[in-house]
């Protein structure tokens, strides 16, 4: 029986016709896709091996310096551990323990066990807040504690000792005197945080560690180590945590993404932004200022939150950039720890970023 003609153009010609022209399409389609792919590779890889040369040769040169990795979209673009140490090797992190700290109690907020930032303190500390107190104290709120603008007298630096051999460090530090209005002038201070770690652990109804390890550390696929406690047993809030440079990596990273991990929502996206905004300045430095748990400041052009800990303990966000910059270094006393500090900072600042995007505008 004679078939009539099909109805399709292209399946009614001759079969040979038919398949070269698909064939030719075909291959047309994956030419395209590898010249398009291949000028987005040009695009997004730009970095040559040499763009942290200066960076590795002035780090091997700092004998306090343990590591430095650099993350661009995910990817780790240098890694290099200097004096011995290896990925593997664990730091205590310091004060980049006030940034997670900061992470929980966004958690805890977006859960409903605590109703805001606005809440005043007073309720979680009732035997130390009521009574003859300076009423100054009783309006202290969650936001203080996380921008450090408490205003009570600071239990870091000079007076960090005479707290930490205290035998109770929530009512040591909330029996210090007022120097500043709630609310006013930043005042640096461990012991904010650690009555926000007191406040995490009567809210959640965990530790600060199993709370931590459970809404953090679980998402990000590491187990976090256990680190001291107060000797009522309570966390330490915004010191003494430890970690390896890529777990740092991995807490960098899901702040540069808003909070996201293997799509899920870990930290909520308006905390991450509420988090990395400038809210008060350093009265140490101009140009420096303090968010929730987070320093800000620019870096060779580019606003850079970061997490900093004592030594130089480094977890730098570089969001026009979409890179993180990890570093870790010894975090024992030493004669020399400040100046280390001040040439990492250089080292971050022009050797690292100042490169990079110097590398990726070129490669626009």
């Amino acid at each position: 029986m004679k078939r009539g003609p099909m109805k399709h153009g292209l399946m009614s010609r001759g079969a040979p016709t038919a398949k070269l022209e698909i064939l030719a399409s075909a291959l047309a389609l994956a030419l395209g896709f590898f010249l398009v792919c291949g000028n987005l590779e040009a695009q997004e890889q730009p970095i040559s091996d040499h763009t942290f040369d200066r960076a590795l040769a002035n780090g091997e040169a700092m004998p306090r310096l343990h590591s430095l990795l650099v993350s661009r979209r995910g990817t780790l673009v240098l890694e290099r551990y200097f004096h011995g140490t290896d990925r593997h090797d664990v730091a205590n992190v310091k004060s980049v323990s006030k940034s997670i700290v900061s992470a929980l109690v966004g958690i805890a907020i977006e859960r409903g066990y605590i109703s805001g930032v606005d809440e005043a303190i007073v309720d979680y500390f009732p035997r130390a807040l009521d009574g003859g107190v300076d009423p100054a104290k009783r309006s202290i709120t969650i936001e203080n504690l996380l921008t450090m603008q408490a205003g009570l007298r600071p239990t870091s630096n000079r007076y960090y000792g005479a707290w930490v051999l205290s035998p109770n460090w929530i009512e040591f530090a909330l029996a210090q005197p007022v120097e500043e209005p709630p609310g006013g002038r930043m005042r640096y201070s461990t012991g904010n945080t650690h009555l926000l770690s007191a406040i995490l652990t009567q809210t959640t109804g965990r530790s600060t560690l199993e709370f931590a390890r459970a809404e953090l550390g679980a998402p990000l696929g590491f187990h976090l180590s256990s680190w001291p406690t107060d000797p009522q047993g309570i966390y330490f809030g915004g010191n003494d945590m430890e970690l390896t440079p890529r777990q740092m990596r991995a807490f960098g990273e899901l702040y540069l993404n808003g909070g996201r991990v293997a799509g899920r929502q870990v930290v909520p996206a308006a905390w991450v932004e509420a988090s990395l905004q400038p809210r008060t300045e350093s009265p140490r430095e101009d140009g420096r200022y303090y968010g929730y748990g987070w320093w800000v400041r620019s870096m060779a052009g580019y606003q850079t939150p970061y997490a900093w800990g004592y030594g130089g303990q480094f977890i730098i966000l570089v969001p026009d950039l979409q890179t993180v910059v990890v570093t870790t270094s010894s975090s024992t006393p030493g004669d020399d720890r400040r100046s280390h500090t001040r040439r990492l900072y250089g080292l971050i600042e022009n050797d690292v970023i100042a490169p990079l995007g110097a590398a990726l505008e070129a490669g626009r």
